[in-house]
């Protein structure tokens, strides 16, 4: 079944300021060595998607030098391939505000299409998925639109909005709700779905006629009676970006092997934009428990139940522990770090005491010197 992939890049970007103020969500960098961007990519090719379209907006350098030419993800090709959307793509075309204002924006791209469908995803959600086979659901249900969907429990604590939705005995969905409601079980949205490309282009070209302005609240909504809306449910490792706090926590997870198997799955390998460097080098008194470092750092402290980016280096007498250190960070002799998130080329001079908590990491903005 022919099918081209949609990946959105910024519509999440307000939820981690501290992480894109200078990047687009897709190009933060994550589990040690990848882009966010990377598992949405991975997946449109594991699941034999060769024409991708990737929508920005804003802070996008960092995106195009990641993706390149797509050849990392076998999507340099003469015919279809990866492709970069800026978000003035014609005359009419006006900085998004709204996933729907997104699509508009991508019309023409969507026009020069021939594939009967469309898999959208966000950049918010890390996981392995076979597309296509939420395709061949989609198909057999004769639906417009499919939306992937987990069964979490949502605690009371957890202050977002969420995007939830009610299903009959066949799957279909017969109410879509976004609430606050939490201290219950839900089948979460997890910002994934199938969409049939030329029910897509009607919405999009007769959006004024039909009033639409809003994906979520006029398609997702309001369209329940009219569209066939199904839910294809996901059971497998899904981790979802929404928070600093959860980017910390799910990082962390991965220090775990079983969830390290579960993402990195046999059969559904994850591609990156590969650089060449050295192996990560120890010198005397250099140690590290339970941690992912990637290639071309220094270990002379100690690290544990941390992930490093390339190029860190950890200066003698240094303890760097429960944190993340991206590219080319530095931590000088007898610093200690806790629960720290330094962005890339950050510089922590010597005998610093630098703290944070799980649920709140006390972050090091990109090259700051502390």
């Amino acid at each position: 079944m022919k099918t081209v992939g949609i990946i959105f890049s910024n519509i999440h970007d307000k939820e981690i300021k501290e992480l894109t103020s200078h990047r687009t969500l897709a190009s933060v960098p994550y589990a040690c060595r990848y882009r966010l961007v990377d598992f949405a990519l991975s997946n449109m090719t594991n699941s034999d998607i060769t024409k991708v379209g990737i929508i920005t907006k804003s802070n996008y350098q960092s995106l195009m030098d990641h993706v390149g030419s797509g050849k990392s993800w076998d999507l340099s090709r003469k015919n279809g391939g990866v492709m970069i959307l800026p978000p003035f793509g014609n005359r009419e075309s006006k900085v998004y505000n709204s996933r729907f204002e997104a699509l508009s924006n991508a019309i023409g791209f969507l026009k020069t299409c021939t594939e009967d469908y469309v898999v959208m995803t966000d950049c918010d959600n890390v996981c392995n998925i076979d597309y296509q086979k939420v395709v061949e659901y989609h198909v057999e249900k004769h639906a417009d639109i499919t939306v992937v969907y987990r069964k979490k429990y949502l605690p009371n604590d957890d202050d977002k909005v969420r995007t939830q939705f009610i299903l009959d005995d066949d799957g279909r969905v017969i109410k879509t709700v976004i609430s606050k409601k939490h201290d219950v079980e839900v089948n979460k949205f997890s910002n994934i779905f199938v969409i049939n490309r030329q029910f897509l282009l009607n919405i999009l070209e007769n959006a004024e006629d039909l009033e639409y302005t809003s994906f979520s609240r006029d398609v997702m909504i309001k369209g329940v009676e009219m569209y066939r809306i199904y839910g294809y449910e996901f059971n497998g490792y899904y981790a979802s970006i929404d928070s600093l706090a959860n980017y910390y926590k799910h990082n962390m997870e991965l220090l775990v092997k079983e969830n390290r198997d579960a993402l990195f799955r046999e059969g559904g390998s994850i591609f990156t934009n590969v650089r060449d460097s050295a192996p990560c080098r120890f010198e005397d008194g250099g140690s590290a428990k339970n941690s992912l470092i990637a290639d071309g750092c220094i270990i002379e402290g100690e690290v544990i139940n941390s992930v490093l980016f390339r190029g860190v280096h950890v200066s003698k007498g240094a303890v760097v522990k429960d944190s993340i250190l991206m590219q080319n960070v530095e931590v000088g002799e007898g610093t200690q770090l806790n629960c720290v998130i330094a962005d890339k080329q950050v510089q922590v001079l010597k005998g610093r005491l630098l703290s944070g908590h799980s649920t709140h990491p006390y972050f090091i903005t990109k090259d700051s010197i502390v």
